[in-house]
């Protein structure tokens, strides 16, 4: 049986690698110039820790900005911790990388989005688990009319 290389789960733990050195030189520097986020990301995902209210307000995604006021931005290797204020009141969050779902950064037009993975990120996989795994949709544009990172146009046929 032969192996492949599956790319989109590589290119998946890349980007998120991606975002991680972005969190964490933010949380050492601070945000420079006019640079800001927005960070979507599913809040059934397990390890997401919100405030009740703020669950019940958003069952299924979250967008969060950080721009002008956050606290205590933690990065660790699977998640970040962040606190914000809403309505004047500060809440502490957790966020695994594998629940944020885009990225965007309206300031320099660049965005993310990160498709689902099911299964954990291996260097190879069969080709009948490649077959079998499902097709990403064509990555959809950001609101922001940031650019989204898309490999389409380099796969092979």
């Amino acid at each position: 049986m032969s192996s492949q290389i599956n790319y989109g789960q590589l290119m998946h733990r890349a980007l998120q690698g991606l975002l991680r050195d972005v969190l964490q030189r933010v949380a050492e520097h601070g945000l420079p110039g006019s640079h800001h986020f927005f960070i979507t990301f599913d809040t059934t995902h397990p390890g997401v820790d919100l405030a009740d209210w703020l669950r019940e307000r958003y069952p299924q995604e979250m967008t969060i900005v950080m721009q002008e006021w956050f606290d205590n931005l933690t990065v660790m290797d699977d998640r970040f911790a962040i606190t914000l204020n809403f309505g004047n009141s500060p809440e502490p969050m957790v966020v695994p990388f594998d629940a944020v779902q885009t990225f965007v950064d309206p300031s320099v037009e660049f965005g993310l989005r990160f498709e689902a993975q099911d299964t954990p990120v291996t260097d190879v996989e069969t080709e009948d688990e490649v077959e079998d795994a499902p097709q990403a949709d064509e990555p959809a544009t950001a609101k922001s009319g940031a650019e989204v990172v898309s490999l389409d146009s380099f796969r092979k046929s």
